[in-house]
């Protein structure tokens, strides 16, 4: 099995799906931080991951059960139900500015971890 078809490369892909969607979220929740009645949006990825993992792990822990489980695991978006404000808005401005700055390193994160991966495969492949 190569990289391109990998556990591993589908976990990155899957982690970048997940950091896209997080990363709208927070930026619609910034982009409504003033409507009235407007709720935090956000996105849960992890722990639909961790369940489907551990499920796959005692069921079989073969590389294609691991894989099924990654493929599975959903990208959820869900609205929160408090309200922080008068006006019924649920958007901690401070809250999704640090957010936001912390999906950024998480993706350069995953991106970094793609570069490597491909450079490896690229130098292999120069010899």
């Amino acid at each position: 099995m190569d990289f391109l078809s990998s556990n591993t490369a589908l976990m990155l892909q899957r982690s970048m799906d997940y950091l896209w969607t997080k990363q709208s979220c927070i930026l619609d929740n910034i982009a409504n931080a003033e409507t009235p009645g407007y709720k935090t949006k956000y996105a849960t990825f992890e722990e639909a991951l961790q369940q489907a993992v551990q499920s796959a792990d005692k069921k079989n822990g073969t590389a294609s059960g691991m894989r099924t489980a990654i493929e599975q695991a959903p990208i959820a978006v869900q609205q929160a139900e408090e309200s922080t404000r008068l006006d019924d808005n649920g958007v901690n401005i401070t809250e999704q500015m640090v957010e936001l700055s912390r999906n950024g390193y998480q993706m350069q994160y995953v991106l970094d971890a793609i570069n490597s991966d491909l450079s490896l495969m690229l130098a292999a492949i120069k010899g």
